[in-house]
């Protein structure tokens, strides 16, 4: 793992993922795109562009609501158990305890109290930024009442984005920053985008979100991951070499 880019230093190699990863010696760095901060502004305008798009479009909420009724219409049992696991398992409880485990294994197991936490931040991130977007934008849920068979009928201004989908997006990425550089890095991207765009299904299928929720939560969970890596490397990374560069010399003085 490298560390953060100085102004001159030599462009560093992008990992398996297309992120760049910053130079330096660091290793505690986190992998980050390119003009990190205009990226994460970029992503988090086309995610208010979007939801004002949705919410003023004559007519856009109406045809976005069919989608959510053709799939009410032709549930099927597996489909149905699959979609119903997930919106547990991505739920907030479920989320919140697996995050709580997980960093705690880094930290007790592992012995890694520094990825205990990028990782319980990384993989919160979702939650957060879907919960600011929700607060500006207010759409209402789609109605269950006009679904065929709304299976977990939810009501309310938080419709966009979906914080199921940005969770399972941020936690793809956590999970993909642990395992970076190692032999599981591309199946661990795959399987990450790959659960991704089935959750965002799930929404649908249960009828609690519309498409362009879905959509939102992709872009908002990235806008959150792009600020954090570029604010973990130029803050948290100088932090932690001056804490341990004291414990280093006298490991390699002894």
């Amino acid at each position: 793992m490298t560390g953060p880019a100085h102004a001159g230093s030599v462009t560093a190699p992008r990992d398996s993922a297309g992120l760049k990863a910053v130079a330096g010696p660091q290793p505690w760095a986190i992998p980050q795109p390119r003009h990190w901060l205009l990226w994460g502004i970029l992503l988090s305008a086309a995610v208010i562009a979007l939801g004002a798009t949705a919410q003023l479009l004559p007519g856009g909420t109406a045809a976005e609501l069919g989608v959510d009724q053709d799939l009410s219409q032709h549930h099927a049992a597996i489909l149905t158990g699959l979609a119903m696991t997930l919106n547990l398992v991505f739920g907030p409880a479920a989320g919140v305890a697996f995050v709580a485990a997980a960093a705690l294994y880094l930290w007790v197991i592992r012995r890694s109290l520094v990825k205990a936490i990028a990782f319980g931040i990384f993989a919160s991130s979702g939650w957060v930024a879907s919960g600011l977007f929700k607060l500006i934008i207010a759409r209402q849920r789609p109605n269950p009442a006009l679904l065929a068979d709304p299976l977990s009928p939810e009501t309310g201004s938080n419709s966009f984005p979906s914080g199921h989908v940005s969770f399972a997006v941020a936690l793809g990425f956590a999970v993909y920053f642990l395992v970076r550089g190692t032999r599981w890095a591309k199946a661990t991207a795959f399987a990450a985008a790959a659960l991704a765009l089935v959750v965002a299904w799930s929404r649908l299928y249960i009828g609690v979100h519309y498409p362009t929720d879905v959509v939102a939560s992709f872009l908002a969970a990235s806008a959150a991951v792009v600020l954090l890596s570029g604010m973990w490397n130029c803050f948290a990374v100088p932090l932690l070499d001056r804490v341990t560069a004291p414990a280093a010399l006298r490991s390699s003085q002894a």
